[in-house]
């Protein structure tokens, strides 16, 4: 099946990247822990990245890839590569005027993004300081992310899903080689952000150029393809916007709770692990297979490609949820309680990822099923719906704050999510677009079933195991690993023998792919 091939393709470099990751958020936490320093720069990374997701791969990729399938259907390679010149000029230019304008508002910019650090005016003024380093990030990633959606478009996952892979071999040789020699490691890894921006962009021009894809600048014009794609985006700036407000909102609440921010970012970082292996990835290949099935008339075959999306994301996606939820402490302590990460943040952390998980599932479905509205041109009923979720996360996490914490703003995210994701679901049914089938009726129970019972032995298992978890590094990894390996085999296991993962199923994902066109 070319969906479960296409997402292996981009799951499995997107499992190298978070792997990267990991090792360059230990090596973080080893050297600057959860304190002010972790917090400036966790904030000056997340500020471009939120103006990445909104305008470079959320609202744009999702407004673009359509457009371009119809292109290419209609047109030709040569027609479709002249209309994402067009949009290249059209971004480029708009992302300079953005970077330069947030360079001259930065103070008054943070100061919006994280009140509670005006209490300290040191921690406020190297947020600001770093912000500004990394900011440049978010120019090449608009650009990054249209020459993936190029790619994309054209059934070429590879390249795109390999980009994050360089931003963390960067930011791990930045804090080693220069964490000791600059004012701050984070100063260390504000400027490798910004040096790992400018190498994914050229990656990725010789990746569009190897797959004949290269694009050439034009002056900037609003042609009516131009103009179409931004009338699609529109909505769309809204959708991506409503999500970022949700992490802008965590973040403001959190910034009054010394620690916070850093406590949700480790935490959420083990979610992204699952969720960009699996959610990401599924939604990555099915929207442009979803375009180009829509493009062609074959509208039985968009509804089970749909179901069979459906059905693999949580196939992937359950165990993960229970073994998060059953052992979150180990899993936080063997990762992070190094150097100047001690037990308190450990348990911290892993209150934290315990809500986060809660809502795991429903952040995979909304990947995979906001697609089916993307394909079909339609912005704006997810933005409906991702307004009404925003609603709910920002009062849940007001109110749950004083009493519990951080860990109330993972809990509001955790529920937001799931009426996202049920209100996708819903309206998606409602319209005929999803059916579910008697497959996935039938497999999702016993899914349920088999990640229970890995939830419950894993349990067991690290309650004998508590004194190697708390033992020294190396006995720590190897029972950690080791109850990953027992969590694999009991879920799969109980997988198979339910015929919840048929075996040929899952040959097929080996099996070698025809090239695409």
């Amino acid at each position: 099946m070319a969906l479960l091939r296409f997402t292996a393709t981009v799951g499995g470099y997107t499992l190298l990247s978070r792997i990267l990751g990991f090792v360059r958020d230990v090596a973080i936490a080893h050297f600057v822990a959860a304190g002010p320093v972790a917090d400036a720069f966790f904030v000056a990374f997340r500020f471009p990245n939120m103006f990445r997701r909104l305008v470079g791969e959320g609202a744009f990729a999702n407004a673009f890839v359509p457009l371009f399938a119809r292109r290419l259907e209609g047109a030709g390679r040569a027609g479709a590569l002249a209309f994402a010149e067009q949009a290249l000029a059209v971004m480029l230019a708009a992302m300079f005027v953005l970077l330069l304008a947030a360079e001259l508002a930065m103070p008054w910019l943070i100061s919006v993004l994280a009140p509670g650090f005006a209490a300290d005016p040191e921690r406020f003024a190297l947020t600001v300081e770093l912000t500004r380093i990394t900011f440049p990030y978010l120019l090449f990633m608009a650009l990054v992310a249209l020459l993936g959606a190029v790619l994309n478009a054209l059934l070429r996952f590879a390249a795109a899903a390999a980009t994050p892979i360089l931003l963390n071999i960067v930011l791990i040789a930045a804090l080693f080689g220069l964490g000791h020699v600059l004012e701050t490691p984070g100063h260390a890894l504000a400027w490798g952000v910004a040096a790992a921006g400018a190498g994914q962009f050229l990656f990725m021009l010789i990746a569009c150029r190897r797959a004949g894809a290269p694009l050439r600048l034009r002056r900037p014009r609003l042609t009516p393809g131009v103009r179409r794609l931004l009338v699609l985006m529109l909505p769309g700036l809204v959708g991506a916007g409503v999500h970022q407000i949700n992490l802008l909102v965590s973040t403001i609440v959190a910034s009054f709770e010394d620690g916070a921010v850093s406590f949700l970012y480790y935490a959420d970082r083990l979610v992204q692990l699952p969720l960009g292996v699996v959610g990401v990835a599924m939604g990555v290949a099915l929207l442009p297979l979803l375009a180009r099935q829509l493009r062609g008339g074959a509208a039985a075959e968009a509804v089970d490609i749909q179901n069979r999306a459906i059905e693999f994301a949580l196939l992937l996606t359950l165990p993960a949820t229970a073994a998060l939820l059953a052992v979150p402490g180990p899993i936080v302590a063997v990762l992070f309680e190094h150097g100047a990460f001690d037990a308190a943040d450990t348990a911290a952390t892993a209150a934290a990822l315990a809500a986060y998980a809660a809502g795991l599932p429903a952040y995979v479905l909304v990947k995979v099923l906001s697609p089916g509205f993307f394909a079909r041109e339609d912005m704006v009923a997810p933005v409906k719906i991702a307004a009404a979720a925003m609603v709910l996360n920002v009062a849940l996490a007001v109110a749950l704050f004083l009493p519990f914490g951080h860990v109330g703003v993972a809990v509001a995210t955790a529920a937001a999510s799931w009426l996202n994701a049920l209100l996708l679901g819903a309206v998606l049914y409602r319209r005929g677009h999803l059916s579910i089938d008697a497959r996935l009726r039938a497999r999702v129970p016993r899914m349920a079933v088999a990640a229970l019972a890995m939830a419950g032995v894993v349990f067991g298992l690290a309650w004998l195991l508590e004194s190697a978890l708390a033992g020294g590094v190396a006995l720590r990894i190897a029972a950690l690993t080791g109850l990953v390996l027992v969590g694999l085999g009991v879920f799969g296991g109980l997988a198979v023998v339910t015929g919840v993962a048929r075996p040929d199923e899952l040959r097929g994902l080996f099996r070698r792919a025809n090239r695409p066109s």
